[in-house]
């Protein structure tokens, strides 16, 4: 609904600004001392017409409320916006408008005209609610008629004629209008209204009161526009003078084209796009890749070779013609061969050699197989980026390894779109192209070490790389077209699977390459690691050789650690030594036997034998899983006089935390039954703490062995020092499964324990531990805490 509010005082409102109460000598109509306050976006001018739209139901019944009355309102400019009315976030110096037109509109807002009145100044607020009101005073302006301010009036006028001649979007008609306003103030006004100004200028000019300064801020905001709008049209006529050059060249660069058609010449740049479209043909991409590269050919024959962009297209054919799309090594199948390559470079491994003679056999008999997506998970140092070479060796594949650990770039998976600055393909396709085959053993080293930030996540863009459903398609960024994956040999390795993304790790085949025993790294030693060490040092069997004994304590007293990294540094110590040595001159072979190692390596880090060391009330040996293999941790407890409260340290997790809560409740709850009299817990305090306390521990493991430290300083009890034990303890003392046994049983025999306490439900976990590491330990199944502590305690007399 539209409604005409003009009323009697239509003539003023709609009147020219002649006069100097209203247009045309017209009386303006009287402003009242106290007005409703509209704060706006928009600084409205006097005399100047203004639309506003008004949505916020305060507003919206505030001009319900004056369209019945005067229809004025005081209008002022914000300073920043602001969801409430604040009268120190407005401008105190406005405009004083009348309502000249109004639109309600379906949404309930309202679309209205304003006419400027007069400059007002806020005196003072009246009125908060339901709409701000205030006293305001009416401001006249300042006019000190001398020759000064009719010379600017006629320069403004002439300027803004100007202006408006060369600006695209005002009408000729606007300057007519301003060389028919005579009054400066008006004029200023009305000119201001034109120009493109800040919110900040444009109140600057409306609290300017002098007639004079307001008309010369005008003056000087019209010259800037003025100058703007020439500078603009020059940058226009210099890019279409660029434009009519680049054609006439585009037209003289054909005709030259043609002209060495016809002489049988052929230029440089023509030269280049034939041979690229020859290795286009020759390539064997797919179709949809060659359309793509005829495309980008295209666009090269019509651009200037000097340009960035012909560069650009220039790479990505590169990349295209480059990758092996048809080109593959063909596979070795020999199984017997490949048994043989396998064995010479890698000790024991039999799952993981026995997987890829697996492989090898279906290859066999099924050609076009795809390959396996592997993920050799086990500790450090046990040789599972090494055995990714010599499965390619064993194949007669091409080998090719990248790093993940720290990747935190989707980008450095897919690629990078072509329009970013340097852009270039993923690992993946640059791994291929370096192949130089599309089925080579690809190696995606540490992937449990991949991370995700802003940037993206790359274990999901994993997620289509290391899929046998997808990857006969995987798209890098880059190069946009379709590659197939699906013949190359994925392998992964990583030190724990848990923190793999579980649909990444659901479409890995996971190996689990546990740590090697004493006797496993002897061989080691023996077969690959003294040889190896003994060529990088320029020595020969004249020059050292090693006891097996001396090997054996190199192992329990210089090493602690699952794989055999460690243990190859020491070995390349000794021969540093002998070869030192052999360098100043000194003749002959040096046989190295323990009592030798003191010399070579110092000190012994590490004691072997806890068996040989006294039983301890209190402290028992636990058995850990860690990323590194197994470890073995001594729990300690110790009672002190106190209220039954439980202090737990060694940064433990909160499950461990639990576990030890429940451990002392089963053991109060022992003592109950056994010893009725022993109450702890109305006198004693139990601190239970785990060593190498800036290393965090969590799980639920340790719980019995937690029940077993306190139970034995509660009771005097030593504990067998030999006994190491795991599991998971109830409140009621039953004992539960628990994960990581071969690791954990495999610390225990390094660290010389003799007896290995583990819950019954495991029981069948120990056919993954090496026959004579079961043969040299004594394990205790058990499904109670009340059989450990008759294992571990050790009953005095």
């Amino acid at each position: 609904m539209e409604f005409d509010l003009m009323g009697e005082n239509k003539e003023a409102a709609e009147g020219d600004p002649r006069g100097k109460s209203g247009p045309i000598g017209v009386k303006m109509p009287s402003i009242p001392e106290e007005l409703p306050i509209l704060p706006s976006e928009v600084v409205p001018y006097p005399f100047t017409g203004v639309p506003i739209m008004v949505g916020n139901p305060k507003w919206v019944r505030m001009i319900d409320d004056v369209v019945v009355d005067r229809r004025m309102i005081a209008m002022f400019a914000i300073k920043e916006p602001s969801e409430e009315f604040d009268p120190d976030k407005i401008y105190h110096v406005g405009t004083a408008c009348l309502i000249a037109r109004m639109l309600k509109l379906p949404d309930g807002k309202i679309q209205m005209g304003v006419q400027g009145l007069s400059r007002i100044k806020l005196v003072e607020m009246t009125q908060i609610e339901p709409y701000p009101k205030a006293k305001i005073e009416v401001l006249k302006d300042v006019v000190e008629k001398n020759v000064e301010l009719e010379a600017l009036h006629k320069t403004v006028v002439a300027n803004f004629q100007k202006f408006v001649s060369t600006a695209p979007n005002i009408p000729q008609e606007i300057a007519v209008i301003a060389m028919n306003i005579p009054e400066p103030g008006h004029l200023a006004d009305f000119i201001a209204t034109q120009l493109n100004l800040s919110p900040e200028e444009r109140q600057g000019i409306l609290e300017e009161l002098n007639v004079t300064e307001r008309l010369k801020k005008v003056s000087v905001f019209l010259a800037r526009e003025q100058e703007i709008l020439e500078l603009g049209a020059k940058i226009q006529s210099q890019a279409k003078e660029q434009m009519n050059k680049l054609q006439r060249e585009y037209y003289l660069r054909e005709q030259l084209k043609a002209i060495k058609r016809e002489l049988g010449e052929s230029d440089d740049h023509m030269m280049e796009i034939e041979e690229l479209r020859k290795k286009v043909e020759e390539s064997g991409m797919p179709p949809e890749a060659k359309r793509e590269a005829e495309r980008e050919l295209n666009r090269m024959e019509r651009m200037n070779p000097d340009s960035a962009e012909y560069t650009v297209a220039r790479t990505y054919l590169d990349w295209l013609v480059n990758l092996p799309w048809k080109v593959s090594t063909e596979d070795n199948l020999d199984i017997l061969r490949a048994e043989k390559i396998l064995n010479e470079d890698h000790y024991n491994l039999q799952k993981v050699k026995d997987r890829i003679l697996d492989y090898l056999a279906v290859r066999k008999l099924k050609a076009d197989m795809r390959g396996p997506i592997l993920c050799f998970a086990g500790p450090p140092g046990v040789g599972k980026t090494s055995l990714g070479q010599s499965i390619a060796r064993a194949l007669g594949r091409k080998f090719v390894r990248i790093s993940l650990g720290g990747v935190r770039d989707e980008a450095e998976i897919r690629g990078h779109r072509r329009t970013y600055i340097g852009a270039l393909p993923g690992r993946i396709i640059q791994g291929i192209r370096r192949a130089g085959s599309n089925n080579p053993v690809f190696m995606l080293d540490e992937i449990d070490k991949l991370g995700a930030d802003f940037r993206g996540d790359p274990s999901a863009a994993l997620l289509e790389v290391l899929d046998p459903e997808q990857n006969f398609a995987f798209v890098d960024h880059y190069l946009d077209v379709p590659f197939d994956l699906s013949k190359v040999m994925f392998i992964t390795t990583a030190n724990t699977i848990f923190t793999i993304p579980p649909a990444l790790l659901d479409r890995m085949e996971v190996i689990e390459i546990p740590g090697y025993t004493e006797h496993e790294k002897v061989e080691i030693a023996k077969q690959y690691l003294i040889p190896k060490q003994m060529k990088e040092h320029g020595l020969s069997e004249e020059d050292i050789s090693f006891e097996e004994e001396a090997i054996r304590r190199i192992i329990r007293n210089y090493t602690r650690e699952a794989g055999v990294r460690n243990l190859e540094r020491e070995i390349g110590t000794v021969c540093r030594k002998v070869a030192r040595r052999k360098a100043e001159g000194k003749e002959g072979k040096v046989r190295v036997k323990p009592d030798d190692l003191r010399q070579f390596l110092g000190p012994e880090k590490f004691k072997y034998e806890l068996a040989g060391e006294k039983d301890e009330v209190g402290v028992v040996t636990g058995l850990a899983w860690t990323e590194a293999g197994g470890d073995i941790l001594f729990i300690e407890a110790k009672s002190v006089p106190g209220k039954g409260e439980l202090t737990l340290t060694g940064q433990l997790g909160e499950v461990m935390q639990e576990s030890a809560q429940a451990a002392l409740t089963y053991v109060r709850s022992y003592l109950a039954k056994t010893d009725p009299e022993n109450k702890f817990y109305e006198k004693r305090d139990i601190h239970v703490h785990v060593p190498s306390g800036a290393i965090p521990k969590d799980g639920p493991s340790a719980g019995i062995a937690i029940a077993t430290a306190i139970y034995s300083d509660l009771t005097g009890k030593p504990v067998r020092k030999d006994v190491g034990m795991t599991g998971e303890i109830t409140l009621r003392g039953r004992v539960l499964p628990i994960g990581g046994v071969k690791e954990k049983v495999l610390s225990a025999h390094r660290a010389g324990l003799k007896t290995v306490i583990l819950p019954k439900d495991n029981e069948k976990d120990l056919e993954e531990v090496p026959e004579h590491v079961r043969k040299e330990l004594n394990f205790i199944f058990v499904e109670h805490m009340d059989e450990v502590l008759k294992t571990a305690i050790r009953e005095e007399g």
